[in-house]
């Protein structure tokens, strides 16, 4: 499937002072192409995730789902930057909440959730509950429970932003090798240059207020992409590249000369 985001705008507040969060948005991404916004806080990035899921509805504008042929359902789901798990459910349930909405048996839906426990690192969590897991532990069911879902359309708002180093570049490989087993549309919003790169066909650079696209960039690299691949010296430049678009950007928010 594909997202096709034709002229957006998006206001909050009152008719007398509204505020502009995002204005005249387009883009469209392609057939399971990873796209990733990126940009200063404030720009507007979590607004349009939201609209595209159609949480937030335009003022102008509008947010279209082209379906290919051999899409299997139109399915779209939203991954939080955090708290994206139901607090009254173990992690098994967690896991394989998607599955049961779908009607999937439970012994199926186990056998498949288990899978994805040990190779996420949770193999002997499953009846544990959100409190007794870490961030990093929870975000990883959600990761889990989206891929499990099998949506057409993945959206995730800086899943990995509140996770240390090591942790978050094991997440990025496992996100990486799920969807380059299974590939997926998916819309990616982080403030990481170095992590839009490495997950990204495509980099989007948002500005605002009102956001607004200002750049995109095309990811040159081949898949399946190593972690070593930010060593080198074309992922180097192609970092410096996105930092100076992105600099003057942030400094103005940030009201330096």
């Amino acid at each position: 499937m594909r997202v096709k985001v034709s002229h957006l705008t998006v206001t909050f507040g009152a008719k007398t002072a509204p505020v502009t969060a995002l204005r005249d948005v387009s883009f469209e991404t392609g057939e399971n192409e990873f796209v990733t916004f990126i940009g200063p806080s404030g720009c507007g990035k979590t607004t349009l995730l939201r609209a595209v899921a159609g949480l937030v509805a335009p003022r102008t504008g509008h947010v279209e789902r082209l379906p290919a042929p051999a899409d299997r359902n139109q399915q779209l789901l939203l991954v939080f930057q955090e708290d994206s798990v139901f607090p009254w459910m173990t992690v098994l349930d967690n896991a394989t909440f998607g599955l049961r909405m779908q009607a999937v048996p439970a012994a199926e839906r186990e056998a498949r959730a288990r899978v994805l426990l040990d190779r996420f690192g949770l193999a002997g969590r499953e009846r544990a509950y959100p409190h007794q897991l870490s961030l990093g532990m929870k975000q990883r069911v959600a990761v889990i429970r989206c891929f499990l879902s099998d949506p057409a359309v993945m959206l995730m708002d800086e899943p990995f932003a509140a996770l240390d180093a090591q942790t978050r570049m094991t997440l990025q490989q496992e996100l990486l090798s799920l969807w380059e087993q299974s590939p997926k549309t998916v819309v990616f919003v982080t403030h990481d240059i170095e992590e839009a790169i490495l997950l990204s066909d495509r980099v989007v650079v948002l500005d605002g207020p009102p956001g607004a696209i200002v750049h995109e960039i095309r990811i040159p690299f081949a898949r399946p992409r190593r972690p070593a691949l930010v060593l080198d010296a074309e992922f180097l430049e192609l970092k410096r590249t996105i930092w100076s678009r992105l600099t003057p950007l942030t400094n103005r928010h940030a009201g330096v000369a």
